[in-house]
């Protein structure tokens, strides 16, 4: 059993056919209405004023670090465990990372931020990870004490909220992928920065078009990062329906946290004062996750790790000269972490079948 990115479509098909067909016929594919309406219609939801649609989410994080004018000399806290999407957001702009390791919700660790700050750090970028939205109230407590700029990435996030404001919504900048596996998943890639400040908004739309803001009048060294009109309109028709997206990936992973009894893996947990909107139901399996693993694939139970090598252990991040043993909460994570299979339209018969082969597993 895999994950089903074609049930999503299948729920509302109608929709996407008329809207797809609805682009086709318009005659206009680049930077048009559909981009306009979803970029309006996305901000009202994040609750932000601005949204600007871009072609990914790594082109929402590495413009987003280069309109802040955060480059080389600079340093940006992050995280451990992320995918390394969010440190190449700041890497492609010549800054530095500076690591800090995850606490029990898979988010950030507060408490361990302020003691990297230095006096070149420039921004904090906080990951939602896995759908759960992190403990904001510090974290802007600490970027208000340091004068700090404060990113969000939000690749998994959609409609998670910490107290009432939802993720994207806190920092200088709220970057989102539309990566068809996302919650709200478009059918290509396609991603989105969500703001506050209109200087954000009017710089991040001359750079992701080659830096013009009038065409052939290039006033920067820019990108090719638009959203494209199909994926704006397709994105338009999933917008309406993430209220019940949300509720049905809350249903599954409660009744995941209800079924799963076995004492050898560790179920996630929610932090109180903020919600979680699943975009993965992550396991740990301390000490025997690989044999796990293929326990469950020899039961058809197919499976995701989310994520094997963190960035700092990765070839592309040797010249920071991080060894192992250099973030252990992070390593040990990544050694123990187990996706199970989640998407939309999946049923209680095949959530059952994954529950019980979960459940007969022994050591």
């Amino acid at each position: 059993m895999q994950s089903r990115m074609d049930r999503g479509f299948m729920r509302y098909q109608e929709e996407y056919e008329k809207k797809a067909i609805e682009v086709l016929r318009s005659g206009w594919y680049i930077l048009g209405k559909e981009v306009e309406s979803f970029e309006e219609e996305f901000a009202a939801y994040v609750g932000t004023k601005y949204s600007v649609g871009l072609a990914s989410g790594l082109d929402a994080l590495w413009l987003a670090f280069k309109v802040l004018g955060i480059g080389k000399g600079d340093e940006v806290i992050v995280q451990g465990n992320t995918y390394i999407a969010s440190v190449m957001g700041i890497t492609i702009n010549g800054a530095t990372p500076v690591f800090v390791d995850p606490d029990e919700y898979y988010e950030i660790d507060v408490d361990s931020i302020e003691k990297k700050i230095t006096e070149r750090t420039k921004a904090i970028l906080v990951v939602h990870l896995y759908g759960q939205a992190a403990k904001m109230d510090k974290v802007l407590e600490l970027c208000k004490k340091y004068k700090l700029r404060l990113v969000e990435d939000c690749a998994q996030s959609h409609q998670a909220y910490f107290g009432d404001v939802m993720t994207g919504a806190f920092g200088d900048i709220g970057c989102f992928s539309f990566y068809p596996s996302k919650n709200m998943g478009a059918y290509g890639d396609a991603g989105a920065i969500t703001t506050n400040d209109p200087e954000l908004a009017r710089l991040m739309k001359i750079y992701r078009n080659y830096g013009s803001e009038k065409r052939y009048h290039n006033m920067v060294v820019g990108a090719n990062s638009r959203l494209d009109e199909m994926q704006a309109g397709l994105l338009r028709v999933k917008l309406t329906h993430m209220k019940e997206i949300t509720e049905e990936r809350t249903a599954l992973a409660e009744y995941y946290t209800k079924g799963i009894d076995n004492p050898a893996v560790i179920k996630p947990k929610v932090r109180e004062g903020g919600t979680h909107v699943w975009h993965q139901y992550v396991l740990r399996i301390p000490g025997e996750r690989d044999k796990f693993r293929e326990y469950l694939d020899e039961n058809n139970v197919g499976t995701l790790i989310h994520y094997p090598i963190p960035p700092h252990l990765s070839e592309a991040y040797e010249y920071l000269g991080l060894k192992r043993g250099s973030l252990p909460i992070t390593e040990k994570y990544a050694d123990e972490v187990l996706s199970l299979p989640m998407y939309t339209g999946m049923t209680r018969e095949e959530q059952d079948f994954v529950i019980e082969k979960i459940n007969e597993y022994r050591e």
